[in-house]
């Protein structure tokens, strides 16, 4: 039976939690709904299979996408290496051919509707959350809805240009996400848990100036947990993160991730009861619940009054890594000046974080397919 809607589970990891809520909320709605899931690896097909028979999920198909790679040893759901996207991506449009309504989480499928006579209508759901992300991709254009968390990303999508007809103001996807693994239970002991987070990208990270520093400042006061889980991509970027990684990782009290999906399902920003780190987007995530923040500014950046650090109001900024230990220190004394704050910043960025951004998602779908013009398509 044709699809009448299908996901695209063809990039990173990181992507998932942002997207298999919907897959789930639609099934609920409408349990005999035809749904496929192209995935890119065996990894997609192992961890997304794993959950679809633990809930009894009939209705929804897991296809291969052109260019699927079997690989081994990566059924726990390490971020695998997938194929070339935008060839994967072309070899699969005449197989979606009938399906009214395709979803994804990131913007290189959009490509599709961009450059191809399509009649499939893209939703494109918004991943990430955060006042540094890139709103100005033209491919952004060609989807016929955007699923955005809070108020704030519609607005700043219309000012580059996204008709805000066009957006969904939905809440937090990734909120509603069930399949985290559990992290408090790393530990042996009952220390407080300071998660660690660097960005990335150079120019925004204090990885590459105060990485191991910071890391050597946690350890060596004794009265932590360390857990060391940076963005995936860091580790494509600074090739010494695995090396440090190998030095800390058999300590009793850190545990460090470069590769899991913990790293990427919220488990470590939910157990953590503080956040070091400096541009990442996960401190959104963390502050979902406000606990106490501690920044890095290696670069001395002018951030007060700049949007994209609005982050950086949720806790003390550190600008001389000799300073950190101290702040550490401080940092949960000091909280509950910056709870308003976290709050405020959080419902701005995150909207409803209650688990429901799934099923107002699901709902523009079947909205869409219950409308005369899809099921003519259809």
């Amino acid at each position: 039976m044709t699809a009448k809607v299908a996901f695209l589970f063809l990039g990173e990891t990181l992507l998932i939690p942002h997207l298999y809520p919907i897959v789930e909320a639609v099934v609920e709605a409408a349990p005999a709904l035809p749904v496929d899931l192209w995935v890119a690896t065996s990894m997609h097909e192992a961890l997304i299979g794993s959950w679809l028979r633990e809930a009894g999920i009939g209705s929804v198909r897991i296809r291969r996408a052109p260019g699927f790679r079997t690989l081994s040893g990566y059924q726990d759901g390490r971020n695998p290496p997938l194929p070339a996207k935008l060839p994967t991506l072309f070899r699969l449009a005449p197989r979606l051919r009938g399906v009214p309504i395709i979803v994804c989480a990131e913007q290189t499928s959009l490509w599709l509707p961009r450059v191809l006579p399509m009649r499939a209508r893209f939703l494109n759901v918004l991943h990430g959350a955060g006042t540094m992300m890139n709103r100005d991709d033209r491919r952004r254009r060609a989807a016929w809805k955007t699923i955005v968390p809070a108020e704030r990303e519609r607005e700043a999508l219309a000012a580059h240009g996204i008709d805000p007809a066009s957006v969904v103001v939905a809440g937090y996807v990734k909120a509603g996400f069930r399949h985290l693994t559990t992290a408090r239970a790393l530990f042996e002991t009952d220390q407080p848990i300071v998660l660690y987070a660097p960005h990335w990208q150079r120019h925004r990270s204090s990885w590459w100036q105060w990485g191991e520093q910071a890391i050597e400042t946690v350890i060596s006061s004794g009265r932590y947990n360390l857990i060391f889980a940076p963005h995936q991509r860091l580790v494509e970027k600074a090739t010494g993160v695995r090396n440090v990684a190998a030095r800390i990782a058999g300590l009793p009290h850190v545990h460090c991730d470069l590769d899991s999906f913990a790293m990427v399902d919220g488990s470590y920003t939910a157990a953590a009861d503080l956040y070091l780190g400096d541009t990442s987007s996960q401190v959104v995530e963390f502050l979902m619940r406000p606990r106490p923040c501690v920044f890095l500014d290696p670069l001395s950046v002018t951030w007060q009054g700049d949007p994209s650090y609005e982050m950086w109001s949720a806790g003390e900024v550190v600008t001389d890594i000799t300073a950190l230990d101290a702040a550490l220190a401080r940092a949960p004394g000091t909280h509950s000046t910056f709870v308003a704050l976290q709050e405020r910043f959080a419902q701005a960025q995150l909207g409803d974080t209650s688990g429901a951004a799934p099923a107002r998602a699901a709902q523009v779908i079947l909205q869409e397919l219950s409308a005369p013009v899809c099921a003519e398509q259809s």
